[in-house]
Order: C-alpha cells, then structure tokens, then sequence
C-alpha cells in the first residue's frame, strides 16, 4: 500500500520562504506524476506544481517565479520550495501522485494517491 507523508508546513511572514516534504513509499514514484495541490478554506482544491517522470514541471500561474518543485528519485521524496510567500498562499498542502507518464502533468486535482496535508500560513 503506497503511502505519502508531507511535513515542513509552519507559519511565516509575508515575504518569506518554506520547504514542504513528501515522502512516498509503497511505489516506484519515480514512474509517476507528482505534485503539489492546496485547499484554502470554503475554496475548492487546486494545483501548486507537477512534476513528470521526465523531470517536466508545470506550475499555476499564481506561483510562478515563486515556487519550486523537486524530486530525489533515490530518496523517494518530494520537495517544494516556496518563495516571497503571500499571505493568499495559505491554504493546507498536499502531496499527491499518479501513475501516468504523462510527458507534462496536469494540475487538475485527479490524482489517485494523496497525502494528510501539511497545514501553511502566511501572514501579512
């Protein structure tokens, strides 16, 4: 049974930066899209930023220039830097996967496997 594990969630100031942690077992995740969706309160869940098998990475609009996705196939982890955080970025966190090998991963929140989600709050 696959398992996913996020962690590094916290509260920051406006302008600051986090680094989210999934780590997967269960899986060969290195054959899968990867990614990072968020669920704000009464908003419904949405893409942060996939990463294929490939390595490709898609990201929303909203994070843009701030975010970064990551892998470490070796380490079956997935990371995500974020950057000049907002205080619109707050939201729960999710790590979720899917076994496509899609060329670019989607951000529509359709993935089979999910974490617990790591709680983010930016303050102003």
């Amino acid at each position: 049974q696959g398992q996913l594990v996020e962690s590094g969630g916290g509260s920051v100031q406006a302008g600051g930066s986090l680094r989210l942690s999934c780590a997967a077992s269960g899986y060969t995740y290195s054959t899968f899209c990867m990614g990072w969706f968020r669920q704000a309160p009464g908003k419904e869940r949405e893409g942060v930023a996939t990463i294929a098998r490939t390595g490709n990475t898609n990201y929303a609009d909203s994070v843009k220039g701030r975010f970064t996705i990551s892998k470490d196939n070796a380490k079956n982890t997935l990371y995500l830097q974020m950057n000049s955080l907002k205080p619109d970025d707050t939201a729960m966190y999710y790590c979720a996967a899917n076994p496509s090998g899609a060329y670019i991963c989607g951000l529509r929140p359709a993935y089979n496997y999910w974490g617990q989600g790591t709680q983010v709050t930016v303050s102003s």
